[in-house]
C-alpha cells in the first residue's frame, strides 16, 4: 500500500478550466489515490458486509462538455458496476472529502429499503453518530447533520425514498479539505475505515430489503 493521503493539488484540480484538461488532471494526481483506496478498502468491506466487495473508480466518461465537480471510488457486491446497488463510497470535492453509504436512484430496492429505514428510525438514530451527515442528492455537495434532524424529518427522508423517482438517501462524513490535508495518510484511513464500520447497520438493513 502506497497511499500517501491528499493534498491541496489533488483538491485544486477541481478548479482547472476545461474537461479536457480537468480530466487529464484527474487521471495523472487524483484516479491513482482512489485506486489504492479501492484495493485496499475492498477486503475490509467484504468481511464486514460478508458480501463480496469490487471498487469502481469513476471514469467519467459520458461527459462531453462539463468537467467533474467531484470524483470517487465506490465499492459495491458486483465487479461490473454499483449504481443500482447499496454502495460505499470515498471521493472528493474541491472543498472536502466524503465517505458514504449510499442508495442512489438507479436501486431498484429504493422503495423497500425506505419502508425498512422507516421502521428502523429509532435505531438508526442510536447506531449512527451524530456528527454524520445525510444527503438526498449525490450530484450535490449540500448535507444536513444528523443531530440537526428529529425523528420526524428523518422519517420524512425515508418515506420520500418510497415515493419519489429520482430519490436517494445517503449517510456518511464530510472531512473539510483542511483536515484531510493535515491528518495525513493514516490518519485518514483510520477515520474511513471507521466511519465504514458506523455505518454497516444501514448497509445490514439495505440488504434485508433486498431479499
Amino acid at each position: 500500500m502506497t497511499f500517501t493521503g491528499f493534498t491541496k493539488e489533488d483538491f485544486d484540480v477541481f478548479t482547472i478550466d476545461g474537461l479536457e484538461n480537468r480530466m487529464n488532471a484527474l487521471i495523472q494526481h487524483v484516479r491513482p489515490k482512489l485506486e489504492e483506496l479501492g484495493t485496499y478498502f475492498a477486503p475490509t468491506l467484504s468481511s464486514l458486509t460478508g458480501d463480496e466487495i469490487f471498487p469502481h473508480v469513476a471514469k467519467h466518461a459520458r461527459r462531453t462538455i462539463n468537467p467533474p465537480k467531484d470524483t470517487w471510488v465506490a465499492f459495491a457486491s458486483n465487479n461490473r458496476g454499483y449504481k443500482m446497488l447499496p454502495h460505499f463510497q470515498i471521493g472528493l470535492w474541491n472543498t472536502h472529502l466524503f465517505v458514504w453509504f449510499a442508495v442512489i436512484y438507479e436501486a431498484p430496492i429504493k422503495a423497500q429499503f425506505g419502508t425498512t429505514l422507516l421502521e428502523n428510525t429509532k435505531a438508526i438514530q442510536k447506531k449512527i453518530p451524530n456528527h454524520f451527515v445525510w444527503s438526498v442528492d449525490h450530484t450535490q455537495p449540500d448535507v444536513v447533520s444528523q443531530k440537526e434532524l428529529n425523528e420526524h424529518e428523518l422519517e420524512k427522508m425515508f418515506k420520500r425514498l418510497q415515493t419519489v423517482k429520482k430519490a436517494e438517501i445517503l449517510c456518511g462524513i464530510n472531512l473539510t479539505r483542511e483536515e484531510v490535508i493535515n491528518m495525513g495518510a493514516e490518519q485518514l484511513l483510520k477515520t474511513i475505515d471507521k466511519t465504514f464500520r458506523n455505518l454497516l447497520p444501514l448497509y445490514q438493513l439495505a440488504q434485508k430489503s433486498s431479499k
